[in-house]
């Protein structure tokens, strides 16, 4: 699988990406937002779009949607449930339905919500023995998990639906499953995980990386990575857990990882 990750220069950080068949290069569109960054830069790869896949309804991830698919005549895809949240639907995607791209990739649809209702993922399992990173599983999380974060609930969502959609799916993806989120926001959230677990030594150094990061260059983590440096998955983290007692002084005893995932994500509401 090649995937082509496309940052967009507005201020939400957006990212959209292209996703294409090596054999075919044929490519779907994922989250477009400014088509003709999007476009120009298919066009630059030789890829065609036959494609157009939405993770959720918010105007950031489905603004391009109308450009892309006059330009291109690619099918849309998005949550089954949002067919009326997101104009000109043609396919509405459930947990476990694929989308092929070409010969040789296969994105499955993950139902997530919490972030939205109407959140998909996209998963690719992977192809051969993972001999090159183009071969190994990656995560098209949306605004469901960040590099570093979860996403909000502000807009359309529930914080404990958003821990049941982690606990039940993103947690037990494979370690080096590759994260491309929806945005851009790893020093930040980086930062928030060291306020809830300063003795981080890995997350620091990530921080320190990221912060000297090429503005040009994209970093990917992966499962394992955010198991290390991102406070959403380190629930029973005693560090973790005793920065959000000075917080909550409410939370005795010790907290399910529910409670500190809420925690967690309420304090996140106002970082």
């Amino acid at each position: 699988m090649l995937v082509e990750q496309i940052s967009v220069n507005n201020s939400l950080r957006n990212y959209m990406y292209l996703v294409a068949c090596p054999e075919t290069r044929e490519a779907a569109a994922i989250d477009p937002l400014d088509h003709e960054l999007l476009l120009s830069r298919a066009q630059q790869l030789g890829w065609t779009i036959r494609g157009v896949i939405n993770t959720h309804e918010h105007h950031d991830h489905i603004g391009g949607n109308e450009k892309v698919i006059q330009a291109t005549g690619a099918t849309l895809f998005a949550h089954h449930q949002a067919l009326d949240k997101i104009p000109n639907v043609d396919e509405g995607l459930k947990a476990g339905d694929a989308v092929q791209i070409g010969t040789s990739v296969e994105l499955i649809a993950l139902d997530t919500p919490g972030h939205t209702f109407c959140h998909t993922c996209l998963y690719y399992m992977g192809k051969g023995d993972f001999e090159t990173t183009e071969q190994m599983p990656a995560l098209f999380s949306g605004d469901t998990l960040f590099n570093a974060g979860v996403g909000n609930c502000h807009n359309g969502g529930n914080p404990e639906t958003m821990y049941q959609t982690f606990r039940d799916q993103l947690f037990l993806l494979p370690d080096y499953t590759r994260i491309f989120p929806g945005h851009d926001y790893i020093v930040n959230n980086l930062q928030f995980s060291l306020d809830r677990e300063p003795n981080n030594a890995a997350a620091r150094s990530l921080l320190v990386a990221m912060e000297q990061w090429p503005m040009d260059s994209h970093f990917v983590s992966n499962i394992a990575m955010e198991k290390l440096v991102n406070a959403f998955f380190r629930l029973n983290n005693n560090e973790v857990i005793e920065t959000l007692r000075a917080k909550f002084p409410d939370l005795q005893g010790m907290p399910t990882e529910e409670e500190v995932f809420l925690k967690l994500r309420e304090l996140r509401n106002q970082w």
